[in-house]
């Protein structure tokens, strides 16, 4: 009579108790804890309405539903039969999910929560509440898991574990809140010079995303130049393209013979040029930072092209 073994050809358990028993394992256990009990609140009485609220909502279902493939995949080894670089993925999801979980937690409360009770009641109120306090705590796991998987000193890791690859994912994200101001009546079409600052977020952030993706694929050592050069010149270039939005921007924008110096006394909240116009100067300014201390960080990283890592 044959007999069963639950170990597979490497003398490996099929099961990786590790994903539960480590602290990267607790960390996303939390995670799909309090996501859960996110989309729970927020179904059965919070609730959500009109863009800021589905955009919360897409972010908590998201980050969960990732979460959960992530974990299930973890624990059972079938990520072995992806074609991607497992670790790349993983840590440039984490910090996407911590950058979005930061901003939920601070959109959710500005637009949902009243100093006094909504009309549908003070019950309301109370699990508007706790929402935005398990939005809140919900950053310290995806966190505590960039913060587990980051690169440690003289450690082999994929590009994505490192400060530097870390920044790209930072800089993504922050193109795309520009690219919000833009959207949301920025009248950039106004001038050559707002066009031009347009054109340079669109291909800088073009740019990283396609780094992400081919890091991610595991895709970097079938490329015919080196990818450590290429992403060293196009930092430096980047840093340089985003200088000079930094600078014409703010003159197309702000300057008296364009625009306005300071807010119009006539202008809305939530709908308002001038505010979108401030939203893009300053994550120009933080993305010019982000971008040079990529630069400066990217000088000490050591580049290991494996399909592995």
């Amino acid at each position: 009579m044959g007999t069963f073994s639950a170990m597979d050809a490497r003398g490996e358990h099929y099961l990786k108790k590790e994903a539960v028993l480590s602290p990267l394992g607790v960390a996303r256990m939390c995670q799909l804890l309090l996501g859960s009990t996110i989309m729970a609140l927020v179904s059965h009485s919070a609730g959500y309405s009109a863009d800021y609220g589905t955009f919360c909502m897409f972010v908590w279902s998201f980050c969960f539903a990732v979460t959960l493939v992530v974990f299930t995949l973890d624990i059972t080894r079938l990520h072995a039969c992806m074609p991607i670089s497992w670790d790349n993925f993983t840590v440039a999801f984490a910090m996407l999910a911590t950058l979005m979980y930061i901003t939920a937690s601070v959109v959710y409360p500005v637009y949902f929560l009243q100093t006094e009770c909504p009309e549908e009641g003070c019950d309301v109120q109370a699990y508007r509440i706790a929402v935005t306090v398990c939005s809140c705590v919900c950053c310290f796991p995806y966190g505590a898991e960039v913060f587990l998987t980051r690169a440690k000193p003289g450690a082999v890791v994929g590009y994505m574990a490192t400060v530097s690859g870390l920044l790209k994912v930072v800089q993504g994200f922050v193109a795309c809140i520009i690219f919000g101001a833009l959207a949301n009546d920025s009248e950039y079409g106004l001038y050559v010079g707002t066009q031009y600052c347009v054109v340079v977020y669109s291909l800088c952030f073009c740019l990283t995303v396609v780094v992400i993706v081919v890091t991610v694929s595991g895709r970097t050592a079938a490329l015919r130049f080196p990818f450590d050069r290429f992403v060293v010149v196009y930092t430096f270039f980047a840093v340089i393209l985003y200088l000079s939005t930094a600078l014409i921007w703010p003159i197309f924008s702000f300057d008296r013979k364009y625009g306005n110096s300071t807010r119009p006394e006539d202008c809305p909240r939530g709908d308002c040029p001038w505010d979108s116009k401030l939203v893009v100067a300053v994550f120009s300014n933080v993305n010019l930072i982000l971008y040079f201390a990529d630069l400066v960080y990217s000088q000490r990283i050591r580049f290991v092209s494996s399909s592995a890592i």
